[in-house]
């Protein structure tokens, strides 16, 4: 497995500190590895640390509470006063694993977890850890990632193949389409069954999958709570707009989707009513599809995204009153305003997509990002090559 330095370099300068290091994500995006990379490279300065991994059955058995846990590091930590490196993998496991935590990071230890119920990778580690906390949102891989693990596996990744499965790790270790397809619907379910209908214990669980469906393939759509919600009444399952907003935010919380809001430069203001979803891999959106009739303009559009949010910047959907542009993003006080758009090959989709760039004056740069091997640049709009924007680490 590749090292992700990316995401590593952001953690290294808390290896000492008594913070709490959590490494959050949706379920199998490479957590455990990454846990597993800082170990080691700790391990080359010092032999203070403990490295728990809660699947292992026989672990999970002999440590089963705080108390266990606290009584284990304590006997199998230095003797000397230094300070001792803990690693707690699938943390969720353990009962009263805030408790422990918050014990060890006063008994001269740096403590790193990760897991993968909802419980840890929510708002409610707040509460649980009272900010004695630093959290780190790991993702599933970019391009430049998947073409570097598809390397070491002896496998070529090409872009349609992204756009489509997107970049959950263990996906690319099996050969075969349909391989693939059901390790992707198995892990689609564990997320919805595990992570967020039993975690929160939902009974109405066909109307949350449902509504899950929904949102999961209108990716890249500007959406609301009430277009869901008479959505759901058409297909039978009548439900009120703040259960469906309650249920976006389960989704949220397990890190499945993010809701990106809208910004209105005529009201000066984020139109709250209204927000575009984006899945955390759009492979969630290409396992849903029948006969092969994958998404992919709205797939491109995600997939643009993810990695935008990857290099750096803060994204905003932008509305001029009249027309939609993709995103505004900003990084180090710079804004560029973007379009995504899978082919502007033909005439109609070049005027409409170039024309949202239309009221916009020349303040900020303007891109658009097409699948276009043809350079279609003007004065004012700066085209990237969506094979060359991939490989990008910033714009």
């Amino acid at each position: 497995m590749i090292k992700r330095e990316k995401y590593i370099a952001s953690i290294r300068n808390f290896y000492d500190s008594d913070l709490i290091k959590i490494i959050t994500g949706i379920r199998r995006c490479g957590k455990s590895v990454i846990l597993g990379d800082i170990a080691e490279e700790i391990r080359l300065r010092s032999d203070n640390i403990i490295y728990l991994d809660f699947e292992d059955t026989a672990v999970q058995s002999a440590i089963p509470d705080e108390m266990s846990l606290l009584e284990y590091v304590n006997e199998n930590r230095a003797e000397d006063e230094s300070l001792c490196y803990v690693f707690l993998d699938e943390i969720q496991r353990v009962d009263g694993w805030a408790g422990a935590c918050r014990t060890l990071r006063l008994k001269n230890c740096s403590v790193f977890i990760s897991g993968s119920n909802s419980k840890l990778l929510s708002r409610e580690f707040t509460k649980e850890l009272s900010g004695r906390y630093v959290s780190f949102h790991i993702r599933p891989f970019v391009y430049k990632e998947l073409l570097a693990y598809g390397k070491e596996l002896g496998r070529d990744i090409n872009l349609t193949d992204y756009i489509i499965w997107g970049g959950f790790p263990k996906r690319i270790e099996y050969g075969s389409e349909n391989s693939q397809r059901i390790y992707l619907s198995e892990l689609n379910e564990t997320i919805i069954l595990n992570d967020i209908i039993n975690r929160y214990k939902i009974r109405k669980t066909e109307l949350f999958k449902r509504l899950a469906n929904f949102v999961f393939v209108s990716n890249g759509r500007i959406i609301s709570a009430r277009s869901i919600e008479k959505y759901m009444k058409r297909s039978g399952l009548p439900c009120s707009v703040t259960t469906i907003t309650k249920y976006i935010g389960y989704l949220e919380e397990a890190y499945a989707i993010t809701t990106v809001s809208r910004y209105s430069a005529k009201a000066k203001r984020e139109l709250e009513y209204l927000f575009k979803v984006y899945d955390e891999d759009v492979a969630l959106n290409s396992i849903r599809v029948l006969n092969n009739r994958y998404d992919l303009t709205h797939n491109f559009e995600n997939i643009i995204y993810n990695e935008l949010i990857y290099m750096g910047y803060n994204l905003q959907v932008y509305n001029d009153g009249s027309r939609e542009i993709d995103f505004v993003a900003t990084k180090d006080n710079k804004q560029y305003f973007i379009q995504a758009a899978y082919s502007v090959a033909e005439e109609k989709a070049y005027e409409r997509e170039f024309g949202a760039f239309s009221k916009l004056d020349n303040t900020h740069p303007k891109i658009i990002i097409t699948t276009d091997d043809i350079d279609y640049s003007t004065g004012t709009v700066r085209h990237i090559k969506f094979k060359d924007f991939v490989l990008m680490d910033e714009l």
